[in-house]
């Protein structure tokens, strides 16, 4: 399976995925810059993490030019320009023959959704190179959730996010961690593209999934994960 970034709009990133005679593009925020990375090659797949402008506004046009199938969240179908095919965790999805492990991960919106395939995952908006997303549509107990789901996948899974916020992220981390030398070098070696991360890595130097190391650090020892967690979006939040 190979994975190519397309850079979209100021900060976004849209994804195409091959495999075999299968072509998806994941979270395209507009079809141009899809087309060109297609170079004459034809689109089969189109898939959404969640229902934001940002992710989906390239939905329709190359769903018209190739009468690719839109994947995306069923418990956010209504929000989803074009949406053929809705997934979830029990569903799962099928892709160039690969099974394709769905995780419900709510909390930047209710219905986001990671896909889970051939040791990649495609995060959206819920967990990002050292961040995650805004609780726009969730709390800190169902993020810190989702989360959690993610954690849980092997250290070696590439992450795919939907965003370039490594450097301001990177800024924040050391914020509160400073001595944390796997971080310090990551934002000394960062370059302007942070994509694809590894979960390992992330667990080493992303702040929001590093509560146990952080409750003492704030005061917060007799605290659960989803407290800590809150205090760090709270932090950043204001950051």
């Amino acid at each position: 399976m190979k994975v190519e970034i397309i850079p979209c709009l100021e900060d976004n990133y849209a994804y195409l995925v091959e495999a075999g005679d299968d072509l998806a593009v994941v979270d395209p925020s507009e079809a141009a810059p899809v087309l060109a990375a297609l170079a004459g090659r034809r689109l089969t797949h189109i898939l959404n993490t969640h229902h934001h402008w940002d992710h989906v506004g390239g939905n329709l046009a190359l769903k018209e030019k190739f009468g690719a199938p839109i994947v995306g969240p069923a418990k956010d179908a209504a929000r989803i320009p074009g949406i053929d095919v809705g997934v979830d965790e029990k569903s799962g999805w099928q892709f160039a023959g690969h099974a394709v492990q769905v995780l419900e991960v709510p909390g930047h919106t209710r219905g986001a959704i990671a896909f889970v395939m051939d040791g990649h995952v495609f995060t959206g908006d819920t967990l990002f190179v050292m961040g995650c997303g805004r609780l726009f549509e969730g709390d800190a107990p169902t993020m810190w959730a989702s989360l959690s789901k993610l954690i849980m996948l092997p250290d070696e899974t590439k992450i795919w996010c939907g965003h370039e916020y490594a450097k301001s992220n990177a800024r924040f981390a050391l914020s509160l961690e400073p001595g944390n030398q796997a971080l310090v070098q990551r934002a000394r070696n960062m370059g302007p593209v942070s994509v694809p991360s590894k979960m390992a890595l992330e667990k080493q130097t992303n702040p929001f999934l590093r509560v146990a190391q952080l409750r003492g650090a704030f005061g917060m020892d007799g605290a659960d994960d989803a407290a800590v967690f809150a205090e760090i979006r709270r932090r950043k939040d204001s950051f």
